[in-house]
Protein backbone atom coordinates (compact mmCIF):
# COMPACT_ATOMS: atom_id res chain seq x y z
CA UNK A 1 0.00 0.00 0.00
CA UNK A 2 0.86 3.57 -0.52
CA UNK A 3 1.34 6.69 2.08
CA UNK A 4 -1.56 8.00 0.48
CA UNK A 5 -3.65 5.42 2.22
CA UNK A 6 -2.59 6.98 5.42
CA UNK A 7 -4.85 9.66 5.68
CA UNK A 8 -7.51 10.14 7.86
CA UNK A 9 -11.07 10.01 6.70
CA UNK A 10 -13.36 13.37 6.90
CA UNK A 11 -14.87 13.64 10.23
CA UNK A 12 -18.48 11.83 9.55
CA UNK A 13 -20.49 15.42 9.74
CA UNK A 14 -19.14 16.75 6.79
CA UNK A 15 -18.78 13.36 5.48
CA UNK A 16 -21.66 14.21 3.01
CA UNK A 17 -21.51 17.48 2.57
CA UNK A 18 -18.08 16.81 1.00
CA UNK A 19 -19.49 14.00 -1.55
CA UNK A 20 -22.76 16.39 -2.05
CA UNK A 21 -21.12 17.49 -5.50
CA UNK A 22 -20.21 14.36 -6.89
CA UNK A 23 -24.03 12.87 -5.65
CA UNK A 24 -25.64 15.67 -6.97
CA UNK A 25 -23.66 15.44 -10.41
CA UNK A 26 -24.62 11.37 -10.49
CA UNK A 27 -28.12 11.93 -9.75
CA UNK A 28 -28.22 14.36 -12.95
CA UNK A 29 -26.66 11.94 -15.40
CA UNK A 30 -29.05 8.81 -13.85
CA UNK A 31 -32.01 11.29 -14.00
CA UNK A 32 -30.73 12.21 -17.81
CA UNK A 33 -30.52 8.48 -18.58
CA UNK A 34 -34.12 7.54 -16.93
CA UNK A 35 -35.16 10.66 -19.05
CA UNK A 36 -33.93 9.57 -22.77
CA UNK A 37 -35.10 5.79 -21.86
CA UNK A 38 -38.93 7.19 -20.88
CA UNK A 39 -39.00 9.18 -24.32
CA UNK A 40 -37.39 6.56 -26.56
CA UNK A 41 -39.78 3.79 -25.15
CA UNK A 42 -42.62 5.95 -25.25
CA UNK A 43 -42.00 6.71 -28.63
CA UNK A 44 -42.16 2.86 -29.36
CA UNK A 45 -45.24 1.83 -27.74
CA UNK A 46 -43.15 0.64 -24.65
CA UNK A 47 -42.95 0.74 -20.81
CA UNK A 48 -39.83 2.04 -19.72
CA UNK A 49 -40.55 0.78 -16.00
CA UNK A 50 -41.68 -2.50 -17.48
CA UNK A 51 -38.06 -2.71 -18.79
CA UNK A 52 -36.47 -1.63 -15.74
CA UNK A 53 -38.40 -3.93 -13.29
CA UNK A 54 -39.59 -7.29 -15.39
CA UNK A 55 -37.09 -8.27 -17.75
CA UNK A 56 -34.02 -10.52 -18.25
CA UNK A 57 -32.51 -11.16 -14.70
CA UNK A 58 -34.82 -9.00 -12.87
CA UNK A 59 -37.23 -11.04 -13.25
CA UNK A 60 -35.38 -14.15 -11.77
CA UNK A 61 -34.96 -11.83 -8.58
CA UNK A 62 -38.70 -11.54 -8.35
CA UNK A 63 -38.98 -15.29 -8.75
CA UNK A 64 -36.64 -15.54 -6.06
CA UNK A 65 -38.08 -12.90 -3.65
CA UNK A 66 -41.99 -14.31 -4.21
CA UNK A 67 -41.21 -18.27 -4.51
CA UNK A 68 -38.03 -18.61 -2.71
CA UNK A 69 -35.54 -20.79 -4.53
CA UNK A 70 -36.19 -24.37 -6.62
CA UNK A 71 -37.80 -22.41 -9.53
CA UNK A 72 -36.07 -23.84 -13.05
CA UNK A 73 -36.93 -23.71 -16.66
CA UNK A 74 -35.84 -27.17 -19.00
CA UNK A 75 -34.40 -25.98 -22.35
CA UNK A 76 -35.17 -28.04 -25.16
CA UNK A 77 -31.57 -28.49 -25.59
CA UNK A 78 -31.24 -30.26 -22.00
CA UNK A 79 -30.00 -26.83 -20.52
CA UNK A 80 -32.08 -26.21 -17.17
CA UNK A 81 -32.14 -22.57 -15.66
CA UNK A 82 -32.02 -22.73 -12.30
CA UNK A 83 -32.69 -19.52 -9.93
CA UNK A 84 -30.14 -20.79 -7.51
CA UNK A 85 -27.83 -19.09 -9.68
CA UNK A 86 -28.86 -15.91 -8.50
CA UNK A 87 -27.20 -15.22 -5.23
CA UNK A 88 -29.98 -13.93 -2.30
CA UNK A 89 -29.51 -10.36 -0.98
CA UNK A 90 -30.89 -8.84 -3.98
CA UNK A 91 -34.38 -10.69 -3.32
CA UNK A 92 -34.05 -10.48 0.31
CA UNK A 93 -34.19 -6.60 0.31
CA UNK A 94 -36.89 -6.98 -2.65
CA UNK A 95 -39.10 -9.25 -0.07
CA UNK A 96 -38.40 -6.82 3.03
CA UNK A 97 -39.71 -3.20 1.18
CA UNK A 98 -42.78 -5.75 0.05
CA UNK A 99 -43.32 -6.80 3.52
CA UNK A 100 -42.97 -2.89 4.96
CA UNK A 101 -44.51 -1.18 2.41
CA UNK A 102 -47.16 -1.24 -0.58
CA UNK A 103 -45.23 -2.13 -3.15
CA UNK A 104 -44.72 -5.19 -5.48
CA UNK A 105 -41.14 -7.21 -5.24
CA UNK A 106 -40.08 -5.39 -8.90
CA UNK A 107 -41.11 -2.45 -7.33
CA UNK A 108 -38.96 -2.95 -4.33
CA UNK A 109 -36.05 -4.33 -6.60
CA UNK A 110 -35.90 -0.77 -8.18
CA UNK A 111 -36.05 1.41 -4.65
CA UNK A 112 -33.47 -1.03 -3.90
CA UNK A 113 -31.70 0.16 -7.08
CA UNK A 114 -31.55 3.73 -6.86
CA UNK A 115 -30.79 3.81 -2.80
CA UNK A 116 -27.84 1.67 -3.67
CA UNK A 117 -27.16 3.46 -6.45
CA UNK A 118 -26.75 6.61 -5.04
CA UNK A 119 -25.03 5.03 -2.13
CA UNK A 120 -22.01 3.60 -4.61
CA UNK A 121 -21.85 7.08 -6.29
CA UNK A 122 -20.54 8.11 -2.52
CA UNK A 123 -18.68 4.77 -2.11
CA UNK A 124 -16.59 5.39 -4.94
CA UNK A 125 -16.49 8.86 -4.24
CA UNK A 126 -15.09 8.18 -0.61
CA UNK A 127 -12.59 6.17 -1.60
CA UNK A 128 -11.05 8.44 -4.59
CA UNK A 129 -10.97 11.23 -2.69
CA UNK A 130 -9.26 9.30 0.05
CA UNK A 131 -6.44 8.48 -2.21
CA UNK A 132 -6.50 11.10 -5.30
CA UNK A 133 -8.48 13.65 -3.51
CA UNK A 134 -12.07 15.38 -4.05
CA UNK A 135 -11.81 16.67 -7.26
CA UNK A 136 -10.62 13.08 -8.60
CA UNK A 137 -13.45 12.01 -6.37
CA UNK A 138 -15.87 14.04 -8.25
CA UNK A 139 -14.48 12.88 -11.56
CA UNK A 140 -14.64 8.77 -10.57
CA UNK A 141 -18.54 9.18 -10.04
CA UNK A 142 -19.45 10.92 -12.99
CA UNK A 143 -17.45 8.78 -15.15
CA UNK A 144 -19.01 6.01 -13.09
CA UNK A 145 -22.29 7.29 -13.85
CA UNK A 146 -21.56 7.98 -17.90
CA UNK A 147 -20.45 4.42 -18.83
CA UNK A 148 -22.26 3.35 -22.08
CA UNK A 149 -23.84 0.51 -19.53
CA UNK A 150 -24.74 3.00 -16.97
CA UNK A 151 -28.98 2.47 -17.40
CA UNK A 152 -28.11 -0.80 -15.83
CA UNK A 153 -27.33 1.30 -12.49
CA UNK A 154 -30.79 2.01 -12.24
CA UNK A 155 -32.26 -1.53 -12.94
CA UNK A 156 -33.86 -3.96 -10.50
CA UNK A 157 -30.30 -5.68 -11.39
CA UNK A 158 -27.82 -6.51 -8.51
CA UNK A 159 -25.08 -4.58 -9.73
CA UNK A 160 -25.49 -1.29 -8.36
CA UNK A 161 -26.24 -3.07 -4.67
CA UNK A 162 -23.09 -5.23 -4.92
CA UNK A 163 -21.45 -1.84 -5.80
CA UNK A 164 -22.13 -0.41 -3.14
CA UNK A 165 -20.92 -2.71 -0.92
CA UNK A 166 -17.62 -3.31 -2.80
CA UNK A 167 -16.96 0.11 -2.40
CA UNK A 168 -17.25 0.86 0.70
CA UNK A 169 -15.66 -2.17 2.51
CA UNK A 170 -12.99 -0.82 0.18
CA UNK A 171 -13.50 1.98 2.13
CA UNK A 172 -13.22 0.59 5.04
CA UNK A 173 -9.82 -1.40 4.43
CA UNK A 174 -8.02 2.03 3.04
CA UNK A 175 -8.90 3.50 6.48
CA UNK A 176 -8.48 0.85 8.98
CA UNK A 177 -12.06 -0.23 9.62
CA UNK A 178 -11.40 -4.52 9.17
CA UNK A 179 -14.59 -5.09 10.80
CA UNK A 180 -16.80 -3.24 8.61
CA UNK A 181 -14.55 -4.25 5.93
CA UNK A 182 -15.27 -8.22 6.46
CA UNK A 183 -19.14 -7.69 7.28
CA UNK A 184 -19.61 -5.37 3.87
CA UNK A 185 -17.63 -8.31 2.18
CA UNK A 186 -19.60 -10.94 3.62
CA UNK A 187 -22.88 -9.16 2.25
CA UNK A 188 -21.20 -8.19 -1.27
CA UNK A 189 -20.24 -12.09 -1.35
CA UNK A 190 -24.01 -12.56 -0.45
CA UNK A 191 -25.13 -9.98 -3.82
CA UNK A 192 -23.12 -11.49 -6.54
CA UNK A 193 -20.23 -14.52 -7.52
CA UNK A 194 -18.29 -11.67 -7.88
CA UNK A 195 -17.81 -11.17 -3.86
CA UNK A 196 -15.04 -13.22 -4.68
CA UNK A 197 -13.27 -10.06 -5.54
CA UNK A 198 -14.34 -8.11 -2.48
CA UNK A 199 -13.15 -11.23 0.00
CA UNK A 200 -9.64 -11.47 -2.12
CA UNK A 201 -8.94 -7.56 -1.56
CA UNK A 202 -9.84 -7.31 2.37
CA UNK A 203 -7.57 -10.95 3.36
CA UNK A 204 -4.97 -9.52 0.51
CA UNK A 205 -4.61 -6.22 2.55
CA UNK A 206 -4.75 -7.97 6.02
CA UNK A 207 -2.19 -10.27 5.27
CA UNK A 208 0.00 -7.23 3.89
CA UNK A 209 -1.06 -5.46 7.05
CA UNK A 210 0.44 -8.34 9.52
CA UNK A 211 3.79 -8.63 7.20
CA UNK A 212 4.25 -4.79 7.80
CA UNK A 213 3.88 -5.21 11.38
CA UNK A 214 6.51 -8.00 11.44
CA UNK A 215 8.54 -6.03 9.22
CA UNK A 216 8.91 -2.66 10.93
CA UNK A 217 8.56 -3.10 14.89
CA UNK A 218 9.20 -0.71 17.21
CA UNK A 219 8.14 2.13 15.05
CA UNK A 220 5.05 4.87 16.37
CA UNK A 221 2.96 4.56 13.14
CA UNK A 222 -0.15 2.73 14.41
CA UNK A 223 -0.73 1.35 10.26
CA UNK A 224 3.15 -0.03 10.80
CA UNK A 225 2.93 -1.69 14.62
CA UNK A 226 -0.41 -2.13 15.36
CA UNK A 227 -1.62 -2.86 18.80
CA UNK A 228 -3.06 -6.28 20.04
CA UNK A 229 -6.61 -4.96 19.57
CA UNK A 230 -6.33 -3.97 16.06
CA UNK A 231 -5.00 -7.26 15.44
CA UNK A 232 -8.08 -8.85 16.57
CA UNK A 233 -10.20 -6.48 14.86
CA UNK A 234 -8.04 -8.12 11.24
CA UNK A 235 -8.38 -10.91 12.00
CA UNK A 236 -12.18 -11.05 12.61
CA UNK A 237 -12.31 -8.75 9.46
CA UNK A 238 -10.72 -11.53 7.57
CA UNK A 239 -13.27 -14.46 9.16
CA UNK A 240 -16.41 -12.46 8.10
CA UNK A 241 -15.22 -11.59 4.81
CA UNK A 242 -15.79 -15.20 3.09
CA UNK A 243 -18.59 -16.27 5.20
CA UNK A 244 -21.24 -14.60 2.58
CA UNK A 245 -19.99 -16.33 -0.45
CA UNK A 246 -18.96 -19.87 1.43
CA UNK A 247 -21.84 -19.56 3.09
CA UNK A 248 -24.34 -19.56 0.07
CA UNK A 249 -21.99 -21.75 -2.34
CA UNK A 250 -22.31 -24.54 0.52
CA UNK A 251 -25.87 -24.43 0.74
CA UNK A 252 -26.53 -24.55 -2.57
CA UNK A 253 -24.55 -27.63 -2.70
CA UNK A 254 -26.00 -29.02 0.33
CA UNK A 255 -29.65 -28.19 -1.60
CA UNK A 256 -28.67 -29.78 -5.28
CA UNK A 257 -26.77 -32.81 -2.93
CA UNK A 258 -23.69 -32.49 -5.11
CA UNK A 259 -21.21 -30.67 -2.63
CA UNK A 260 -19.79 -27.99 -2.57
CA UNK A 261 -19.16 -28.15 -6.32
CA UNK A 262 -22.76 -28.12 -6.45
CA UNK A 263 -22.99 -24.05 -7.77
CA UNK A 264 -20.47 -24.41 -10.73
CA UNK A 265 -23.33 -27.16 -11.61
CA UNK A 266 -26.31 -24.93 -11.93
CA UNK A 267 -23.76 -22.04 -13.53
CA UNK A 268 -23.12 -25.22 -15.90
CA UNK A 269 -26.41 -25.54 -16.66
CA UNK A 270 -26.49 -21.87 -18.00
CA UNK A 271 -23.61 -22.74 -19.92
CA UNK A 272 -21.82 -20.65 -17.93
CA UNK A 273 -18.01 -21.21 -16.30
CA UNK A 274 -14.62 -19.98 -16.52
CA UNK A 275 -12.13 -20.92 -19.14
CA UNK A 276 -9.37 -18.37 -18.95
CA UNK A 277 -11.03 -16.92 -21.61
CA UNK A 278 -10.50 -19.30 -24.30
CA UNK A 279 -14.19 -19.17 -25.42
CA UNK A 280 -13.96 -15.55 -25.93
CA UNK A 281 -11.37 -15.21 -27.76
CA UNK A 282 -12.81 -18.09 -29.76
CA UNK A 283 -15.92 -15.58 -30.19
CA UNK A 284 -13.90 -12.18 -30.83
CA UNK A 285 -11.85 -14.12 -33.04
CA UNK A 286 -14.69 -15.70 -35.44
CA UNK A 287 -15.95 -12.09 -35.83
CA UNK A 288 -13.17 -11.43 -38.33
CA UNK A 289 -14.75 -14.05 -40.72
CA UNK A 290 -16.42 -11.43 -42.47
CA UNK A 291 -16.06 -7.41 -43.42
CA UNK A 292 -19.29 -5.93 -41.27
CA UNK A 293 -18.56 -8.30 -37.88
CA UNK A 294 -15.05 -7.62 -38.54
CA UNK A 295 -15.54 -4.23 -36.91
CA UNK A 296 -17.73 -5.34 -34.04
CA UNK A 297 -14.65 -7.35 -33.33
CA UNK A 298 -12.08 -5.16 -33.92
CA UNK A 299 -14.25 -2.90 -31.40
CA UNK A 300 -14.10 -5.64 -28.71
CA UNK A 301 -10.11 -5.72 -29.04
CA UNK A 302 -10.05 -1.96 -28.78
CA UNK A 303 -12.27 -2.73 -25.48
CA UNK A 304 -10.22 -5.35 -23.81
CA UNK A 305 -7.14 -3.63 -24.80
CA UNK A 306 -8.66 -0.41 -23.13
CA UNK A 307 -9.56 -2.43 -19.91
CA UNK A 308 -6.09 -3.80 -19.69
CA UNK A 309 -4.09 -0.69 -20.18
CA UNK A 310 -6.57 0.95 -17.41
CA UNK A 311 -5.74 -1.77 -14.83
CA UNK A 312 -1.67 -1.35 -16.24
CA UNK A 313 -2.25 2.29 -15.85
CA UNK A 314 -3.53 2.08 -12.51
CA UNK A 315 -0.24 -0.58 -11.28
CA UNK A 316 1.88 2.03 -12.60
CA UNK A 317 0.14 5.29 -10.49
CA UNK A 318 0.69 3.01 -7.63
CA UNK A 319 -2.78 2.74 -6.37
CA UNK A 320 -3.24 1.29 -3.27
CA UNK A 321 -3.20 -2.57 -3.21
CA UNK A 322 -6.67 -3.39 -1.66
CA UNK A 323 -8.19 -1.21 -5.11
CA UNK A 324 -5.58 -3.36 -7.55
CA UNK A 325 -6.55 -6.63 -6.58
CA UNK A 326 -10.01 -5.81 -6.17
CA UNK A 327 -10.36 -4.77 -9.96
CA UNK A 328 -8.16 -7.46 -11.00
CA UNK A 329 -10.59 -9.78 -10.03
CA UNK A 330 -13.12 -8.58 -11.29
CA UNK A 331 -11.83 -8.13 -14.72
CA UNK A 332 -10.31 -11.49 -14.53
CA UNK A 333 -13.82 -13.08 -13.72
CA UNK A 334 -15.73 -10.83 -16.17
CA UNK A 335 -13.61 -11.22 -19.38
CA UNK A 336 -12.76 -15.37 -18.53
CA UNK A 337 -16.52 -16.23 -18.12
CA UNK A 338 -17.18 -18.92 -20.88
CA UNK A 339 -20.80 -17.65 -22.08
CA UNK A 340 -22.47 -14.34 -22.06
CA UNK A 341 -20.14 -12.47 -24.28
CA UNK A 342 -22.24 -9.48 -24.09
CA UNK A 343 -23.08 -9.15 -20.66
CA UNK A 344 -18.90 -8.48 -19.99
CA UNK A 345 -19.43 -4.52 -20.40
CA UNK A 346 -22.03 -5.23 -17.52
CA UNK A 347 -20.07 -7.66 -15.57
CA UNK A 348 -17.23 -4.72 -15.56
CA UNK A 349 -19.58 -2.29 -14.07
CA UNK A 350 -18.44 -2.92 -10.62
CA UNK A 351 -14.43 -2.57 -11.67
CA UNK A 352 -14.68 1.29 -10.29
CA UNK A 353 -11.00 1.53 -9.57
CA UNK A 354 -10.59 0.89 -13.55
CA UNK A 355 -11.79 4.55 -13.68
CA UNK A 356 -9.65 6.18 -11.56
CA UNK A 357 -6.74 7.13 -13.99
CA UNK A 358 -9.15 8.86 -16.42
CA UNK A 359 -10.34 10.84 -12.78
CA UNK A 360 -6.64 11.91 -12.47
CA UNK A 361 -6.66 13.09 -16.14
CA UNK A 362 -9.84 15.12 -15.67
CA UNK A 363 -8.57 16.12 -12.64
CA UNK A 364 -5.07 17.78 -15.00
CA UNK A 365 -7.55 19.86 -17.69
CA UNK A 366 -9.43 22.75 -17.19
CA UNK A 367 -13.11 22.30 -15.27
CA UNK A 368 -14.50 23.75 -18.17
CA UNK A 369 -12.64 21.25 -20.92
CA UNK A 370 -13.65 18.30 -18.04
CA UNK A 371 -17.26 19.84 -17.65
CA UNK A 372 -18.30 19.75 -21.41
CA UNK A 373 -16.60 15.75 -21.96
CA UNK A 374 -18.50 14.33 -19.32
CA UNK A 375 -21.25 16.80 -20.72
CA UNK A 376 -20.85 15.22 -24.00
CA UNK A 377 -20.29 11.78 -22.56
CA UNK A 378 -23.46 11.74 -20.46
CA UNK A 379 -26.07 12.91 -23.18
CA UNK A 380 -24.22 9.64 -25.63
CA UNK A 381 -24.73 7.47 -22.66
CA UNK A 382 -28.06 8.16 -22.15
CA UNK A 383 -28.86 7.59 -25.53
CA UNK A 384 -26.95 4.29 -25.90
CA UNK A 385 -29.10 3.01 -22.90
CA UNK A 386 -32.34 3.89 -24.12
CA UNK A 387 -31.24 2.28 -27.62
CA UNK A 388 -30.40 -0.60 -25.53
CA UNK A 389 -32.87 -1.63 -23.32
CA UNK A 390 -35.52 -0.67 -25.95
CA UNK A 391 -33.13 -3.92 -27.95
CA UNK A 392 -31.17 -6.12 -27.53
CA UNK A 393 -30.91 -4.84 -23.77
CA UNK A 394 -28.87 -6.79 -20.97
CA UNK A 395 -29.20 -10.70 -20.94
Amino acid sequence: MTDLETRAAPPRAGALRRAAPALAGYAAVRALGLLALFLWSAARDKSAYTLLTARWDALWYVRVAELGYGYEVRLANGDVHSNLAFFPLLPWLERLVAAVSPLSYADGGFLVSLVASLAAAWGIFAVADHVYGRRAGVCAVLLWAVLPVGIVQSMAYSESLFTALAAWALYAVLTGRWVTAGALALCAGLTRPVGLAVVAAVWVAAVASFVRDRSAPGQDDPHVTAEPATRLRRVLGMALAPLGTAGYVLWVGHRTGKGPLGYLDVQAGWRNGFDGGYAFARFVAEKFTSFPSALAGAGLVAGVASVVWLYVTGVRQRQPLPLLVYSGVVTALALCASSYFGSKPRLLLPAFPLLLPLALALTKARPRRSAAILGGVAVASAVYGAFWLNGSGPP
